[in-house]
């Protein structure tokens, strides 16, 4: 059985400048999955760099508020909220609120450092 607690994983700096813990992901966790699964964390008034995967990803909001911006689109963004990000789209976002920023990030296939651009 495979079951791991958020706080257990450790938390890096991701290219995007977001704080990043990666929860799940097959090549690392020896799980038979295509995605990947972070949680990843914005301080108040910071973004992150605008970048770009070549795998579909999707944001789930836990907390705080933001703007998304994908491909020169923007929408304000909050706790409840799915984002669809498609491939290659040049995505960052930005935490507009007063609270951390914290959301749920999956990528199908799962991440690979080689699939990612970060401008």
């Amino acid at each position: 059985m495979w079951i791991r607690k958020l706080e257990s994983r450790r938390e890096f700096r991701a290219g995007d400048d977001s704080r990043l813990r990666e929860i799940i992901h097959p090549a690392k966790d020896g799980v038979e999955i295509r995605y990947s699964l972070a949680h990843a964390a914005v301080e108040p008034g910071q973004k992150t760099r605008p970048h770009s995967l070549a795998s579909a990803e999707v944001y789930y909001l836990l907390q705080g508020n933001g703007v998304m911006h994908i491909d020169g689109e923007e929408a304000k963004v909050g706790p409840g909220e799915t984002v669809y990000i498609p491939p290659r789209s040049v995505q960052f976002i930005e935490n507009t609120g007063r609270e951390v920023l914290r959301f749920l990030c999956i990528v199908d296939p799962a991440w690979r450092h080689e699939d990612e651009k970060v401008f």
